[in-house]
């Protein structure tokens, strides 16, 4: 099926729509780059939290879910479901503090932190290290899936895909900076959701499916049903779960799941109007990111495997596809064709609101990190504001084009992911550390980044090149994280730590609760972060919250309302728990 004329008239709305939103904020973000990358701090937690989830929601997202379901099961989601631990981790101990500390990005957190070349050094490498090399990689795995889609709905090649989306977004993304970002991503949202519920419905309703009973009943599809991998294969659950839950969530630095917060997350903490609005926000965020959207995507993956149960089957279905990039992946946008005229143009839009709500947010923080982390930190930092938001505009278009080049290189989205969270392990501890540990000092995060980093490329390029035999991606990551660990505690301990004076500043800025400051600064008996207990409490109880709503939903889908029951109740009630104890966390 092809899209006709109904079609591309909701797709060309809805395009029309986003640009009109891009030039109507344009003059608003030109004024400076608070308003370009921060949108004046004056936004409210609503918008924020929608604006995280619209943009982790993105073209690659279904497709990653598709690849894992249909090779390992639903339970293979743990992955990623693993990062809610981490998610809320950032809620209660670290969003107020990103918004305490008033940096304009989270690079600039290394200057205020650390002392001396080694911190300035820090923020300016890393700042490239991250809004160019880390930003440019995950807008390629973003812009890979938009190729698929393309190839498969639209019958274009990919190179027709990267120039159409590529120009589209960085038009508005350039004009109107965060204010436009924010302000779209609401729109986009909803049109994505949307959408990924009328691609479920559709897919369930195909003959070979037969609806929700005839999903569940399959029997080639049921060994693929469970929440949880099968526990006495050792070789599954291993990599599977207990990898993700007991080292990945705390020990690998992934975009969007950084421990801590970083990245966009922290943008959004440090564009909000204040603490508990930074909170809120970050709280929507978790919740809507793995409760209420995983499911339409799960339900489309287990459906595409009754119609198209191997890779042969999708090469017939969709010959004209290019070879290269004929993976699991492809089987959710290969769905998609089932969907009636209209629907599926709004389909296609809310596809394309989902490429563009992730490209978009990309490309200004990592446009934040170039031009206030290192271009005016390092190369020009006394030209007007006016100067700086043109050089932002330039970095921007600059980082799509290198996106759009990379994604001609990758094959599916498992394999990105795979990458990225292999050059993150064991860096993670450090963010969850450095604001309750003193001794925590530049060269801690320096050797930690050039370790990860190193061992990434090794069993990336190395390991088999030299005749070793090859290791499970999760032993990739444990190895990862130990020896990272290991080399940044030995250099933490070796160098000299930050000056008494800065971390003075530090503690008196950020008021961080525990007892990791008391041995080197002034400490305040009565820290302005809230009680630790309370803190604990309510990242326990939001797990429960969003996890058991998440198992719940899926139980009740399954058509076993006995244990769906059970959980949405668990649900219920640690969400009664979680907000009586939010105010003894600063929540108002």
């Amino acid at each position: 099926m092809r899209l006709d004329a109904l079609d591309w008239t909701v797709v060309g709305a809805y395009g029309t729509l986003a640009l009109i939103v891009g030039l109507y904020f344009a003059r608003r973000a030109g004024k400076g780059t608070t308003e370009f990358f921060l949108s004046g701090r004056k936004l409210p937690w609503w918008m924020l939290g929608t604006s995280m989830v619209a943009t982790t929601f993105s073209t690659d997202t279904p497709n990653l879910v598709t690849d894992l379901v249909r090779t390992g099961g639903v339970s293979q989601n743990w992955l990623w479901w693993a990062f809610l631990i981490t998610g809320m981790c950032t809620v209660f101990f670290y969003a107020k503090l990103w918004r305490r500390s008033g940096v304009f990005t989270d690079m600039g957190f290394y200057e205020l932190r650390y002392s001396g070349r080694a911190a300035a050094f820090l923020r300016g490498f890393r700042a490239l290290y991250l809004g160019v090399f880390f930003n440019v990689m995950i807008m390629a795995t973003v812009t890979l899936a938009a190729i698929k889609i393309g190839g498969v709905l639209l019958g274009i090649d990919k190179y027709t895909t990267v120039l159409v989306a590529g120009t589209i977004t960085v038009i508005y993304s350039a004009t109107s900076g965060l204010w436009g970002v924010v302000v779209t991503d609401l729109l986009l949202f909803v049109i994505a959701m949307v959408g990924a519920v009328a691609a479920a419905y559709y897919a369930l309703a195909q003959p070979e499916v037969g609806g929700l009973a005839g999903l569940v009943s399959n029997p080639e599809i049921a060994g693929k049903l469970s929440l949880l991998p099968d526990f006495s294969d050792w070789r599954v659950a291993v990599p599977v779960f207990l990898v993700p839950i007991a080292v990945q969530w705390w020990a690998t630095w992934y975009p969007g799941s950084e421990p801590g917060g970083g990245g966009y997350v922290a943008q959004r903490m440090l564009a909000a109007r204040d603490e508990t609005d930074s909170m809120k926000a970050t709280l929507w965020f978790n919740i809507a990111h793995y409760a209420l959207r995983p499911w339409p995507w799960i339900l489309v993956a287990l459906a595409s495997l009754a119609v198209y149960p191997t890779l042969d089957s999708l090469a017939a279905a969709f010959p004209n596809v290019d070879p290269s990039i004929l993976k699991h992946d492809l089987a959710y946008p290969a769905m998609l064709v089932f969907l009636p005229h209209g629907l599926l143009g709004l389909v296609v839009a809310s596809l394309a609101a989902a490429y563009m709500s992730t490209i978009s947010t990309h490309l200004n923080w990592g446009a934040s990190y170039v031009v206030d982390d290192f271009y005016r930190r390092f190369l020009s930092p006394d030209r007007s504001e006016r100067h700086y938001v043109a050089v932002a505009r330039i970095s921007t278009v600059g980082l799509i084009v290198l996106a759009l080049l990379v994604s001609l290189w990758l094959q599916n989205a498992l394999q990105a992911f795979q990458i990225l969270l292999q050059i993150g392990a064991g860096t993670g501890l450090i963010f969850l550390l450095r604001w309750f540990w003193w001794r925590i000092n530049a060269w801690s995060e320096i050797s930690a980044m050039v370790i990860s980093f190193a061992v990434a490329v090794w069993f990336q390029f190395g390991h088999e090149a030299v005749g070793l035999p090859a290791l499970h991606p999760s032993l990739q990551l444990v190895i990862g994280v130990a020896l990272t660990t290991a080399v940044w505690l030995a250099v933490t301990f070796a160098t000299a730590p930050t000056d008494t004076a800065t971390l003075q500043d530090f503690y008196d800025r950020i008021r961080p609760f525990g007892r990791g400051w008391a041995r080197v600064v002034q400490v305040d008996d009565t820290p302005a972060s809230g009680s630790v207990t309370a803190a604990l409490s309510c990242w326990l109880l939001g797990c429960v919250v969003v996890y058991s709503a998440l198992f719940g939903t899926g139980y009740m889908l399954y058509g076993r309302p006995g244990s769906g029951s059970i959980f949405l109740g668990a649900s219920a009630l640690a969400a009664f728990g979680l907000f009586r104890t939010l105010p003894r966390v600063g929540f108002e």
